[in-house]
């Protein structure tokens, strides 16, 4: 990966330069206590995950469900990977996670979605001004994931704002290995963002060139990194861009190690075989930063990943075949990475999607695009793995549906579903209103974080 201009300015932009100058310590000095360490990692599928069949239930209404998916879309029964104990399995290429289950630590959330306010098909029809706005377009519906706004616009998204109340508190950087995505920008804090395969390199940099042009310039960028007698504000880029520059260094050190205790985890559950989906890379390196916990002083950490294709308007068989075997494959290996580091009560991961997808299939064995969906989290933490909330009724033009053909409503909010896991993380009730603008549509009342933590 090149660090560009742009790439550069993501690495040290934020409300002040101590922000960003403090994103990655690298001082032995400001080890971390483990006993109170918790990381968050959110695994973002973009393009719309037809959850419906990620998640899909196993008893008498598995009738229903085949019925109204319909052949070309509706899973086989005997191949799903039963959640023990619950009405409930997964799909079949998702059997890396079955060992997880029976440890309770996975769990499903049911019908999530974006929400404005509580909403019955009543409210939907006769009060468009309680819909979150351009449902069921890819940008809006990610940006309202990320930044938890469903009817204004997001500029900033919640874990930069999670960090941003916490910097008097010292916490740790935001860490993206998906490039730079607005869940991450807070008013005062910005991601570290690494690349999920090599290592960071400057652009145009060569400290053993012997080319003119190449070393003048090099110079020229030795000068400037003191730029004290040049006034306040370039004396701060310079710092910034410095600061940036040793940032790759100690992030370089980390996931190009060849000591690392967390590879070994990240292997093909039957054939021993090493992962190499980028899913799969980006939790190892996310992995290999949390290792380094200690050596870079870091209390807590926050981390992006993503898995693209999921715009599955056509052949979403074959091709959930190979992305939910990825995603299970990796987050099975993060799992047991953090087993290994004895870190598994601290770090939870949890999967976010533009929305759902329709439950009929289309005439060209796929989805299109709908609103509710189901969601997956991962931890030891967790409530002794179990399914959250409530399957939508099936009915076609039903209670639940927006349209005729299984464009569920959702009846668990974002807030809800990212809410509970912002409190594990130690995110204080004052704090809340902060991280999640809309927080008072959805605390109280019967509302509020879903129980998933014991």
């Amino acid at each position: 990966m090149t660090v560009s201009r742009r790439e550069l300015l993501r690495l040290t932009a934020g409300g002040s330069a101590v922000a960003a100058l403090g994103q990655l310590g690298i001082s032995s000095a400001l080890a971390a206590d483990s006993s109170g360490y918790r990381a968050m990692v959110g695994v973002f599928l973009f393009g719309g995950n037809d959850a419906w069949n990620m998640v899909v239930p196993n008893d008498g209404r598995y009738v229903d469900y085949a019925k109204q998916r319909g052949s070309g879309i509706a899973l086989k029964q005997d191949t799903l990977v039963p959640l023990t104990g619950t009405a409930f399995g997964l799909h079949g290429a998702m059997a890396a996670l079955e060992p997880a289950w029976d440890e309770g630590a996975l769990s499903a959330v049911l019908n999530t979605g974006t929400l404005f306010a509580p909403l019955t098909k009543s409210l939907y029809t006769s009060r468009p001004d309680l819909r979150p706005v351009n449902l069921m377009s890819h940008e809006d519906q990610q940006n309202q994931w990320q930044g938890m706004r469903t009817r204004a616009t997001n500029n900033d998204g919640f874990m930069g704002r999670i960090n941003d109340r916490a910097q008097a508190a010292s916490l740790p950087p935001l860490i993206s290995i998906a490039g730079s995505n607005l869940c991450m920008i807070g008013d005062r804090t910005a991601p570290l963002i690494l690349p999920s395969s090599g290592s960071i390199v400057r652009n145009g940099y060569n400290a053993t060139s012997t080319d003119a042009a190449v070393k003048a310039r090099q110079a020229a960028l030795d000068v400037f990194a003191d730029a004290s007698s040049y006034g306040a504000i370039t004396d701060l880029t310079s710092k910034g861009m410095s600061s940036a520059y040793a940032q790759a260094v100690a992030a370089n050190t980390i996931i190009s190690s060849t000591t690392s205790a967390v590879d070994k985890f990240f292997v093909h559950p039957t054939t021993g075989a090493a992962l190499t989906s980028d899913i799969s890379r980006q939790l190892l390196r996310a992995a290999r930063m949390i290792e380094a916990r200690g050596s870079l002083g870091h209390a807590k950490q926050t981390f992006f990943v993503s898995q693209g294709g999921y715009d599955t308007h056509t052949n979403e068989l074959a091709a959930h075949n190979n992305l939910y075997g990825d995603l299970a494959n990796a987050l099975a290996g993060f799992y047991n990475a953090m087993k290994a580091l004895g870190l598994q009560d601290n770090v939870t991961a949890f999967t976010m999607s533009d929305f759902g997808r329709v439950f009929k299939g289309n005439a060209s064995g796929g989805t299109d695009h709908a609103w509710g969906s189901n969601h997956l989290v991962i931890g030891g933490a967790l409530a002794n793995g179990k399914v959250h909330g409530r399957y939508p009724d099936m009915t076609f033009g039903g209670p639940e549906d927006t349209s005729n053909d299984g464009r569920w409503i959702p009846s668990i909010a974002t807030e809800e579903y990212v809410g509970a896991i912002a409190r594990w993380y130690g995110v204080s009730p004052a704090d809340m209103p902060y991280i999640f603008p809309n927080w008072a549509n959805w605390n109280g009342g019967g509302r509020g974080p879903v129980p998933l933590f014991g």
